[in-house]
């Protein structure tokens, strides 16, 4: 197996299987995610966002960003890719990410041609940059790549404001510029899904998670039609809200959470998780 993350991502979308990578948002994640087994790691700009107790309508800048998926990249050995936004503003602001991602280790990113500053792509009333502006992005952040196999993909926005032909239509343009997997955000129907495979050869990835716009579909009939990676950016930041609040809930009743210990991880474990022995040993 390649040692770079790159490499290993790129060898993931060159083939013909298909690679679901679940959502992370900080380090205790990014752990639990390399643990469950799962080939790849995607760090999660809206779930980041949110655990930061503001929406995902771009208010946390690069250095924020990055900072965070730093933290991510530096205890998983899993490839990593990482939502960029717009790239944070313009052409010459998104090679700034590029470089900032390449160096603390991403080994992919995606860039998305709504307009500064973005909102997540399951909320309505977005706008978008014009193909033309998308395309010199794409191109400048293509070029000033230093690992050729650091893996570029572009995401459109175009099917809620412009319509599934303008959106494919991005997408084609956004590979000529440079990009090596495309990313439709937020395909309405099946039908949708299946002319997008259809119109668009290369690697594509789709986003999956339960009460989005788009329809959950079985990631083998996904693989069949073309889509090489899924990320399913905030499920484990939905599933840990939910247990949070049945622990408050415990707690503030009762002065304690012994009525759900079943559901908590034990002492062990969660000190195995953040490998507290191992950090002591070094000292010792």
């Amino acid at each position: 197996m390649p040692k770079r993350p790159t490499t290993r991502l790129r060898r993931l979308i060159e083939g013909d299987g298909i690679h679901v990578a679940p959502g992370a948002y900080d380090g205790l994640s990014a752990r639990l995610v390399e643990e469950s087994g799962s080939a790849l790691l995607y760090a999660s700009g809206g779930a980041i966002a949110r655990s930061c107790g503001v929406p995902d309508i771009g208010l946390l800048g690069l250095t924020e960003v990055a900072a965070r998926i730093e933290q991510m990249v530096d205890v998983t050995t899993l490839p990593v890719i990482a939502d960029a936004d717009t790239g944070f503003g313009n052409a010459v602001n998104a090679v700034r990410t590029l470089a900032l991602y390449e160096r603390i280790g991403v080994a992919g990113l995606h860039i998305e041609d709504q307009t500064f500053p973005k909102r997540c792509g399951h909320l309505d009333d977005k706008s978008l940059v014009s193909t033309d502006e998308m395309v010199r992005k794409i191109q400048a952040v293509s070029k000033a790549r230093t690992d050729p196999d650091f893996v570029l993909i572009a995401r459109t926005d175009a099917i809620a404001t412009e319509g599934l032909d303008a959106a494919i239509e991005r997408a084609n343009a956004y590979v000529g510029a440079g990009a090596d997997v495309i990313f439709v955000e937020a395909p309405r129907t099946v039908e949708q899904i299946e002319e997008i495979a259809a119109r668009i050869p290369q690697p594509k990835l789709i986003n999956m998670f339960h009460g989005g716009k788009t329809p959950l579909v079985p990631k083998e009939r996904l693989r069949e039609l073309g889509y090489r990676l899924i990320i399913i950016p905030s499920d484990l930041q939905r599933a840990v809200i939910t247990a949070v609040r049945r622990t408050l809930e415990a707690i503030n009743r009762d002065g304690d959470s012994g009525a759900v210990h079943d559901d908590l991880a034990s002492f062990a474990d969660r000190e195995r998780i953040v490998r507290t022995a191992e950090y002591l040993a070094i000292g010792s």
